[in-house]
């Protein structure tokens, strides 16, 4: 598994809602996808754009709960902390993305915990399903590298309040 890929440190405090950063300043974003290809251009992406935070990676709905919850391999608040924001495929193995985001829209710790989800879905379905069931945000994977850099400008711009950006 991927994780804790750190980009870089931030020393802002979480947004407006947002769960609380690392307490060493870091901003941490929870990627759930199980598409290792994606994980990685996601991490080139936020390199390249020159972004600051720590990015964990859960292949699994199961892993993403426990993720979420602190529990097994993910105790460790210090080494697994609490994420600012969630990017949130839908296909995913074991619990779906939808399963996943009803699950952290029921525990009321993670109730302002900003999810965008990040799928290859364009299904009006799926947009209507995601936002029903709690998503703040749905972006479809874009297509060039140049595009899924400006989409991670973007999301660390609206969803962590420019958090993770370096100065200059």
């Amino acid at each position: 598994m991927k994780d804790n890929l750190r980009t870089g440190e931030s020393g802002n405090q979480g947004r407006s809602g947002a769960a609380p950063a690392v307490s060493s300043g870091t901003v941490t974003v929870l990627h759930i996808d199980d598409d290792a290809n994606d994980t990685a251009l996601l991490q080139a992406a936020a390199r390249s754009a020159r972004l600051q935070f720590r990015l964990h990676n859960v292949e699994d709905g199961d892993r993403a709960i426990a993720y979420l919850s602190g529990a097994g391999p993910y105790s460790d608040r210090t080494k697994y902390p609490l994420p600012s924001l969630v990017l949130l495929d839908l296909k995913i193995p074991r619990a779906t993305g939808f399963e996943v985001l009803k699950w952290i829209r029921n525990h009321t710790e993670l109730g302002n915990l900003p999810v965008v989800v990040l799928s290859g879905s364009e299904l009006q379905d799926d947009v209507r399903k995601a936002y029903g069931v709690g998503a703040n945000s749905y972006l479809v994977k874009p297509i060039g590298f140049e595009n899924l850099v400006n989409m991670v400008r973007n999301i660390t711009t609206v969803w962590l309040g420019g958090q993770g950006q370096l100065a200059g």
